[in-house]
């Protein structure tokens, strides 16, 4: 039981040691997290970006193989 209790004390000492040593980080985290929009999600944000910029990129590869296919061939 006594071993328990010192365990116990130990772990709220710390918590509270990384509570006061990180605070104004926390505080700032904890603010945006307050601010933050939870109904939106950033990962869908990034994956919609990258769709297009993967879309503009296949249009740019296909009118470099339509550029291709108008030479003439020199064979």
């Amino acid at each position: 039981m006594k071993k328990a209790l010192t365990v116990v004390g130990a772990l709220a000492f710390g918590w509270l040691a990384i509570e006061l040593a990180f605070k104004p980080f926390l505080d700032k985290v904890r603010a945006a997290m307050d601010k933050s929009d939870p109904a939106r999600d950033p990962d869908d944000a990034v994956e919609q970006s990258n769709e297009a910029s993967s879309e503009s990129d296949d249009a740019a590869d296909d009118k470099d193989k339509d550029k291709v296919k108008d030479e003439p061939s020199e064979a």
